[in-house]
C-alpha cells in the first residue's frame, strides 16, 4: 500500500469551519494522532496528508484543510491552501458543528458543486446535539471506539458517489492495442533521467501492458531501429519520451502506429481532446503574449531543464514572437490566469487526474487555452496528426 503513488490514491478531502472537528475526524478515521487538535481556532495551518488503505476501495489519501472562517491575520493564506486541496480532492467531507449549517458551509457546498465533486455531511457532535438529520453521517469524533462503526459507514456513503473515473479508470494503453501484440517502449537514459529507475509514466505504461497481456520491448533511442528491423512481426504501438518525437516519427514506419508517453498521460490524467485543441492556439500567439508553463513536481531545474529551457526555447523558435513565459511548479497554479494565452501543463504524474480536470476547468473558466508537454511538442515538432493517430475512432 505504501509503495502505491500518491497521484494514484483516492483523494478524501476533510473541510469545515473552524473548530468543527475536521483534525479529529482524521485522527478517527485512520487511528492515529496523525493531526494536531486544539479548541484554539485555526490549529490546521497547512494541509495534512495521510495515506491509508481502505479496503474494498483501496489506497485513499486524506487531506486535512484549514477551516473556514478563520479571521486571523494567517486566514486568507491558509484558505488558499485549503482551496487547492478542494481542487484535487475526489470527494469532500463536510464536517459540520452539529447540524449547524451556515455560511462556511454554504461556501464549501457551493464551491464543490462548481467543480462536480461529490460531497458526504458529517454531522460531528451528534449525540451532544441529538442530530435528526439524515442526509449524512452522525459521528462523535472524539469516541475511538465508534472507529469501526464510521469507517463502515463512510465507506459504504464513498462507494456510492465515488468517480466512476476511479472504480473503473480506463487503461493507459491496453484498449489501444490487442493482447499479446508488441508494444515497443523508447526510453532515453539522458543526465534527466533518474538515477538507476525510470520515471512514472514510463513504469505504469510498463504495468499497463503486463495487465493486459501485451510483450513489452525496452530500448534505447540509439537502438530502435535495429530492433524494430530485427522483429518478425511489425510491433501495434512505438511510444517514446516527447523529446525525441521527431527522430521516432521520422525512423517509424507509417503503417505503425506511435505516440508519447506524455500524450498518454494526457489522455489518461485529464482530456486529450482538451489539450490538443489548446494547442492549436501556438500557431495564434503573437508578441507580447503570455504563456504559463505548470509544472506539478518541484524537482530542480537542471541547465537543459524540458519545462524551464527547453520547451520555451522550441516555442520562441516555433512562433517567431516575442512572448512572456511565466513558471509555476508544485501546487502553484495562478490566480489570475485570464493574462495567458496559453496554459501548457506537464505530464503531471504527481497529481491525480482530479487536480489535472480542475487546472482544465479554470482555464476554461478563464477563457484561456491549456495544452500538455507531449502535446505541445509534438506540435512544435510538426508531428501531432502523427502521434495521434492511435486514439484516432
Amino acid at each position: 500500500m505504501q509503495a502505491t503513488p500518491k497521484a494514484l490514491r483516492l483523494h478524501i478531502a476533510i473541510a469545515g469551519r473552524v473548530n468543527s472537528g475536521k483534525s479529529t475526524l482524521l485522527n478517527l478515521l485512520t487511528g492515529q494522532q496523525v493531526a494536531i487538535t486544539s479548541s484554539q481556532a485555526g490549529t490546521t495551518t497547512d494541509v495534512v496528508e495521510k495515506a491509508q488503505e481502505l479496503p474494498p476501495l483501496g489506497p485513499v489519501l486524506w487531506l486535512d484543510t484549514a477551516g473556514f472562517g478563520d479571521e486571523s491575520e494567517l486566514g486568507e493564506k491558509r484558505m488558499k491552501k485549503t482551496y487547492a486541496a478542494l481542487d484535487k480532492a475526489d470527494i469532500v467531507l463536510l464536517v459540520c458543528s452539529g447540524d449547524n449549517i451556515g455560511q462556511p458551509e454554504e461556501q464549501i457546498i457551493k464551491y464543490t458543486n462548481s467543480r462536480n465533486t461529490p460531497l458526504i455531511r458529517i454531522y460531528n457532535r451528534a449525540d451532544e446535539y441529538k442530530i435528526k438529520a439524515t442526509d449524512g453521517i452522525k459521528v462523535n469524533a472524539t469516541d475511538l471506539s465508534s472507529r469501526d462503526q464510521v469507517l463502515n459507514e463512510l465507506k459504504s456513503y464513498i462507494i456510492k458517489v465515488c468517480p466512476e473515473d476511479f472504480l473503473s479508470s480506463q487503461p493507459l494503453i491496453g484498449d489501444l492495442v490487442p493482447t499479446h501484440s508488441t508494444v515497443i517502449m523508447i526510453i532515453p537514459l539522458d543526465y534527466e533521467a533518474p538515477k538507476g529507475r525510470l520515471i512514472m509514466p514510463q513504469v505504469q505504461a510498463i504495468r499497463d501492458c503486463l495487465d493486459h497481456n501485451q510483450n513489452i520491448m525496452v530500448v534505447k533511442e540509439d537502438n530502435y531501429i535495429n530492433v524494430l528491423n530485427n522483429l518478425k512481426t511489425p510491433p501495434a504501438l512505438v511510444i517514446c519520451d516527447s523529446q525525441i518525437v521527431d527522430r521516432m516519427v521520422k525512423e517509424t514506419p507509417p503503417e505503425i502506429k506511435c505516440t508519447t508517453f506524455s500524450i498518454l498521460m494526457a489522455r489518461f490524467k485529464g482530456d486529450l481532446s482538451k489539450m490538443t485543441k489548446g494547442a492549436q492556439m501556438i500557431s495564434k500567439l503573437q508578441d507580447g503574449d503570455k504563456v504559463l508553463i505548470a509544472e506539478s513536481c518541484t524537482h530542480h531545474a537542471m541547465e537543459d531543464d524540458i519545462g524551464r529551457v527547453k520547451i520555451p526555447n522550441w516555442l520562441l523558435k516555433k512562433t517567431g514572437k516575442q512572448l512572456q513565459i511565466d513558471h509555476v511548479s508544485g501546487c502553484d497554479f495562478g490566480t489570475d490566469l485570464s493574462r495567458y494565452k496559453l496554459v501548457i501543463q506537464c505530464g503531471g504524474c504527481n497529481i491525480n487526474r482530479r487536480e489535472i480536470l480542475s487546472r482544465i476547468y479554470k482555464c476554461e473558466h478563464a477563457g484561456v487555452a491549456i495544452t500538455n508537454y507531449g502535446v505541445c511538442i509534438s506540435e512544435l515538432k510538426g508531428v501531432l496528426s502523427r502521434v495521434l493517430e492511435p486514439f484516432e475512432g
